[in-house]
């Protein structure tokens, strides 16, 4: 067993919470302390090795803005004010959301020692890699502000959703990565293949370039896409200082709840299988 794994503390009546319906989410309240000790090694992980540490939550969207910025903000200079800060608060939802759902994919099976030795709710480990996101997000908003006063763009009271907008996000994000990774223990190239898809999915969501340039005739592919409606909940307060109009918050609940209700109908389904692929 590692240090990281010696840490974690398990209830004593942990075999008392299985069984009946609401099974599974009860475990999650129960194994909270678990939760926070498999947080902490997902974020020791992620940076072990590396020299800037958890700055590269703050630096990563950054370099990333600056290089879009070098490239497209001529294109658009006639239709995006401040291109940094409008790529900016799309590309630090993007960042959360495919980090966070492709660690989330591979969490069970990167687990798989562990939960050999010491019982531990299968669904605990997605949800440990969208807690650390969603830790890393908020360490990425503060280059944000910095980026916001460098620029001159107006702070807006409409800010105050943003904790909201992060817990929609999260909660997609959650869905999204228990279908992961319970497909991923049965069908090992989905981690590869969701990798894939998420290439072409960026492209799809207008991070770099504005909406208005999406043909009528592609438009409902945009408004299909859920990742769209999570990028707006947090660009409308930031960069148009506006909160998130009726239709975005709706749509956004809306692929939230079929996200997270379909995510844990699948996942459920599917740990009982578990053992026998691990």
């Amino acid at each position: 067993m590692t240090r990281a794994e010696s840490t974690i503390a398990f209830p004593a009546d942990a075999t008392n919470v299985r069984g009946g319906l609401l099974a599974p989410l009860r475990e999650l309240f129960t194994f909270g302390e678990v939760l926070q000790e498999l947080v902490k090694r997902d974020l020791k992980v992620r940076y072990k090795r590396s020299v800037l540490g958890i700055l590269w939550t703050m630096l990563n969207p950054l370099l990333m803005m600056i290089i879009t910025s070098i490239v497209f903000s001529s294109l658009f200079r006639n239709t995006i004010t401040n291109f940094p800060v409008y790529v900016f608060s799309g590309y630090l939802v993007w960042t959360f959301f495919s980090q966070a759902t492709v660690s989330a994919s591979s969490s069970i099976l990167d687990s798989a020692g562990l939960t050999r030795k010491v019982y531990v709710p299968a669904s605990l480990f997605p949800l440990a890699c969208i807690a650390a996101g969603l830790i890393n997000l908020a360490l990425a908003v503060i280059p944000l502000c910095l980026l916001m006063l460098v620029t001159g763009a107006p702070l807006s009271w409409a800010i105050i959703i943003l904790p909201f907008s992060a817990v929609l996000l999260g909660l997609f994000a959650y869905g999204v990565g228990l279908v992961l990774s319970a497909a991923a223990v049965f069908f090992r190239d989905a981690v590869y293949t969701y990798q894939v898809v998420l290439v072409a999915w960026m492209y799809l969501t207008p991070l770099f370039y504005p909406e208005q340039i999406i043909p009528e005739r592609w438009r409902l592919l945009l408004y299909l896409n859920p990742v769209y409606y999570m990028v707006q909940l947090f660009r409308q307060p930031i960069y148009s200082g506006v909160l998130p109009d009726a239709l975005t918050l709706i749509a956004a609940i809306l692929f939230t709840v079929v996200a997270l209700g379909l995510g844990w109908w699948f996942f459920d389904s599917s740990r009982k299988r578990f053992v026998a692929y691990l």
